[in-house]
């Protein structure tokens, strides 16, 4: 008996550890600090987010004064996808009551970072983000996912820019059909025979997360789009 107690308790041991490294699939502790200390919007401030996966991430590192002089906040995590960013998007988004909120998705999902690719899931994700905002009363920026040729953690992934097309040109219709703004970072980026990032804006090979220069290129997209809206 004594045997049998023991070997439940180790049971249910491993059974609470497990739904613990679950509950951690979305990575609130993030953010959760830096969302703390924000706190609420002052009066007339006009919160923007960027929600995203490492592109998203490494950007206010890259290019910290496109953040800080146009008063953007980066809730991006490297490796995420869509799935994780609609766990978290209440934390990271809706709680900061934002009037704008950026969206970029897709890279993790095609490299299939938490499982096999489905096309239909990853677009309802970006569907739901876009109607929980709005209930909200958040605008909405969708964005393309970026070019790829590759991905270096998943090289038997062969067919990642024929799967960013699809997703992009579905996105993009929905966004027209519901007068969201869409900015076309990809078209932007693309090399010169339309198979990858155009190498000069990577900081990888093959190119997945931009540069520099890349995150300029973006943000000349972006920013007066974001001005518009506010």
């Amino acid at each position: 008996m004594k045997t049998r107690i023991i070997a439940a308790i180790a049971m249910l041991s491993i059974a609470l550890g497990t739904q613990a490294q679950k509950h951690e699939f979305g990575n609130w502790k993030r953010y959760a600090k830096a969302n703390k200390e924000l706190g609420a919007p002052a009066k007339g401030e006009k919160r923007v987010v960027l929600m995203g996966n490492s592109i998203t991430d490494g950007w206010p590192h890259t290019r910290p004064d496109f953040f800080k002089n146009n008063n953007l906040i980066g809730r991006g995590i490297g490796g995420q996808t869509s799935y994780q960013f609609l766990l978290r998007f209440r934390e990271d988004v809706i709680n900061l009551q934002p009037k704008v909120v950026v969206i970029n998705y897709g890279t993790n999902d095609i490299a299939e970072n938490t499982g096999p690719y489905n096309e239909d899931l990853t677009y309802g994700n970006v569907l739901s983000m876009v109607e929980l905002a709005r209930y909200h009363k958040c605008k909405v920026i969708l964005t393309s996912c970026l070019p790829a040729g590759g991905f270096s953690w998943r090289p038997a992934i062969t067919d990642g820019m024929d799967k960013i097309r699809s997703l992009n040109a579905r996105v993009k219709a929905y966004a027209e059909a519901n007068k969201i703004p869409y900015v076309d970072y990809f078209n932007a980026m693309l090399n010169e025979d339309g198979t990858a990032m155009n190498p000069e804006l990577a900081n990888d090979n093959p190119g997945v997360h931009p540069n520099a220069a890349g995150y300029a290129i973006m943000e000349s997209l972006l920013l007066p789009v974001i001005k518009k809206l506010r």
